[in-house]
C-alpha cells in the first residue's frame, strides 16, 4: 500500500524497477496496476512470488530458532525464508540504489529485527526471520525505501495508526491483533495507535517499521495546502 502510494504521487518506476532488478534475489516478478477500491481510482503494487518462494504466512518475523533444518510448507529447506539480519542488510548494500536509500532500508529492517527479537527473548544477532525475511517483505521494504528516496521526502507527518482488533493465526497459533511487534515498535518509537471496529490487522510488523523509520512529526500545521495526492491499494 505504501509503495502503491509513493507511485501515485509520481515515484519515477524505473528507477523502481532497476533497484529490484538488481537484487541478489530471486523468485518474484512486481505487478504495477490502476484499480478501483470502494469507487476510487487508486495505484495497486503487487508483488508476484513463485510457487518456492510464496510466503504462506502471516507478516511476521516468527524465528524458527538456530535450526537451519527446517522443513518447510513444500518439504524443502526453506533458505530464501531464514536470512539473519547481517544477509538482509548484504542484500541492500548490493542493491542499485542510492545511499540514502539503502541507509533507510536497513533503518527499517533495523527497527523490525529489533522489535522481534524483544518480543521472542532473543538477542538481536539470533533472529532468524521467515516471513519478514522472505522476498516479499524485502522488496516492499527496498521498493518502500527507492520510492521516499526519489520522491526527495524527508519529513513524515504521522499523527496516528488506525489498528483493527481480534486475532491473526501465524506459524505459532492465534495471537491478538495488534500484534506483539507491532506493539513493540508502537512502543518504542512513540506511534500513537488508535484501534477501530474494524475486524482484523491493520498494522502489520512491517507498515509500522515503515512508519516509525521515516516520522519526523505527530501534527499537522494548523493550515497547509496539498500539492498532491497519491493513494495506494491495500491488500
Amino acid at each position: 500500500m505504501m509503495v502503491a502510494a509513493l507511485l501515485d504521487l509520481g515515484a519515477d518506476v524505473q528507477a523502481l524497477k532497476r533497484a529490484l532488478s538488481s537484487l541478489p534475489v530471486d523468485g518474484f516478478k512486481i505487478q504495477i496496476l490502476r484499480v478501483v477500491k470502494n469507487g476510487l481510482d487508486a495505484c495497486d503494487f503487487h508483488v508476484l512470488l513463485d510457487d518456492a518462494h510464496e510466503n504462506h504466512d502471516h507478516d511476521m518475523a516468527y524465528l524458527h530458532g538456530n535450526d537451519p533444518g527446517h522443513i518447510g510448507h513444500h518439504g524443502d529447506h526453506e533458505d530464501h525464508g531464514h536470512r539473519g539480519l547481517p544477509e538482509i542488510l548484504e542484500i541492500i548494500r548490493q542493491a542499485d540504489m542510492t545511499e540514502r536509500a539503502k541507509g533507510l532500508a536497513e533503518r527499517i529492517f533495523r527497527i523490525l529485527a529489533r522489535a522481534e527479537a524483544k518480543a521472542h527473548g532473543v538477542p538481536l544477532e539470533q533472529v532468524h526471520f521467515h516471513e519478514v525475511g522472505a522476498v516479499d517483505s524485502i522488496v516492499d521494504i527496498l521498493a518502500a525505501a527507492v520510492c521516499l528516496d526519489d520522491l526527495d521526502i524527508t519529513e513524515a507527518v504521522i499523527p496516528r495508526l488506525c489498528e483493527g482488533t481480534g486475532t491473526i493465526r501465524c506459524q505459532h497459533g492465534i495471537l491478538p491483533i495488534p500484534v506483539p511487534a507491532v506493539l513493540r515498535i508502537a512502543k518504542e518509537h512513540g506511534l500513537p495507535l488508535t484501534f477501530t471496529q474494524v475486524e482484523g490487522e491493520l498494522v502489520t510488523p512491517t507498515g509500522a517499521a515503515i512508519a516509525a523509520a521515516i516520522r519526523t512529526d505527530r501534527e499537522l500545521p494548523e493550515r497547509f495546502t496539498v500539492k498532491k495526492t497519491g493513494i495506494g491499494a491495500g491488500k
